[in-house]
């Protein structure tokens, strides 16, 4: 078991269920409304629970009903949350999700009017207490403090950094980190076309770090840190029927099996277990059932 703390953001989910998804200027039933705790980091922190590690949040919510309901699904999932902060005023950072019962994909509109965690905040946590640091790439500038923190104060400390959309600057974040993990968005926006090619790109900028990419259905690509790289397919359920998460869960799986330093491919074949996995259920709770494929830690 590792002590993994999580860096990013906690919200509250909104999911309408439709048939299939609406056309422009339409006006359509949901089938289905639920509230659910999202949040890209405190998505990943919930599986990785699940997956035995001891995990905390760090991270920014508001006061209020919406906040305290991520808050007690956070406990439920035994998620130490000593080091958020909490603002009085403003709404808790909500998705309004709308999730076609057709394909099992979601479509996300998100409102924050929250600020973003701060390098003074990051800076009272005690760093001896963890063992893995997984950063959502986000606010820029304040993470790469956050960073050099780590590398300055806990140089054995590792990390991982999630990239999901294109930021200003976010590439300067690659160099402090020992896992970059991207999404096909990224890779897109950056004008490539397939995972191979985007991650040789990296490798300059991100030096001896695993790098990752997932490719929607075409599943995903691992390189190592001696330039090995290793492709898998995605594990796609007989029934999509929740993708929301699907790639919060991957990110998870990969940290577990690299925490655990099981080897690469290894990793790769969870990670892509396990996503596919999720996208067979609505919602994280009970993902992961037994142990994982690759045996005990």
């Amino acid at each position: 078991m590792a002590r993994i703390l999580g860096v990013g953001i906690g919200t509250l989910d909104i999911i309408n269920t439709v048939a299939e998804y609406p056309a422009e200027d339409a006006e359509v039933r949901a089938l289905s409304q639920r509230l659910a705790r999202g949040g890209n980091a405190t998505n990943t922190l919930v599986v990785l629970s699940q997956l035995g590690h001891s995990c905390a949040w760090a991270g920014v919510l508001s006061e209020g009903p919406g906040a305290r309901y991520v808050l007690e699904d956070l406990r439920r999932h035994r998620i130490d949350l000593r080091h958020c902060r909490r603002i009085r005023g403003g709404k808790v950072p909500t998705s309004y999700v709308s999730l076609s019962r057709a394909t099992g994909s979601r479509t996300i509109v998100h409102y924050r009017d929250l600020p973003e965690l701060r390098l003074a905040d990051f800076a009272a946590v005690d760093l001896a207490a963890y063992d893995w640091v997984h950063f959502e790439g986000r606010n820029v500038a304040e993470t790469a403090g956050m960073l050099r923190r780590v590398r300055e104060l806990a140089p054995r400390l590792r990390c991982s950094l999630e990239v999901e959309k294109p930021r200003p600057d976010i590439e300067s974040l690659f160099p402090w980190v020992d896992a970059l993990l991207c999404s096909r968005d990224y890779a897109l926006h950056r004008g490539f076309h397939a995972p191979e090619e985007f991650l040789r790109s990296l490798r300059l900028a991100a030096g001896r770090a695993v790098l990752s990419c997932t490719w929607s259905t075409q599943g995903a690509v691992i390189v190592g840190p001696e330039g090995e790289m290793l492709h898998r397919r995605a594990v796609v359920p007989e029934r999509v029927v929740d993708t929301l998460g699907a790639g919060d869960t991957y990110n998870a799986a990969m940290v577990d099996g690299l925490v655990r330093g099981i080897p690469l491919g290894d990793a790769l074949d969870w990670a892509c277990r396990l996503a596919g996995r999720k996208c067979a259920q609505l919602g994280l709770d009970a993902l992961h059932v037994g142990e994982a494929p690759y045996g005990p830690s």
